[in-house]
């Protein structure tokens, strides 16, 4: 199983970038797909994540309204969509599975990581 996590850069506040995470050894419609981000000096914290059967999608309090995250099965690829971005999104951003269905912000629940992404939000 891997995972391979792109899209990240420097974006203005207010700005967008749309994440991917491109998997292969596993199907992301029949697994759970989550992203996580970790800030210089914290700890690395559950963002979001999109659940196998029915895609039903699921975020921390501090970016709902703002990301979205949705799969691509013919592609097999996840994104998180961030919109309305903030200075204090600034982190790098991994996305991780897990068999199943899961709902779990503990990072030691997934198995599979990718290697993350820098998103910077800076004017």
């Amino acid at each position: 199983v891997q995972l391979q996590a792109s899209g990240g850069g420097l974006v203005q506040p207010g700005g967008s970038v749309r994440l991917s995470c491109a998997a292969s050894g596993f199907r992301v419609n029949t697994n759970t797909v989550v992203w996580f981000r970790q800030a210089p000096g914290k700890e690395r914290a559950w963002v979001s994540s999109i659940l196998n059967a029915d895609a039903s999608a699921y975020y921390t309090n501090a970016v709902k309204g703002r990301f979205t995250t949705s799969r691509d099965s013919d592609k097999n690829t996840v994104y998180l969509q961030m919109d309305s971005l903030k200075p204090e999104d600034t982190a790098v951003y991994y996305c991780a599975a897990g068999e199943g269905a899961i709902i779990s912000p503990r990072t030691d629940t997934y198995p599979y990581w990718g290697q993350g992404t820098q998103v910077t939000v800076s004017s």
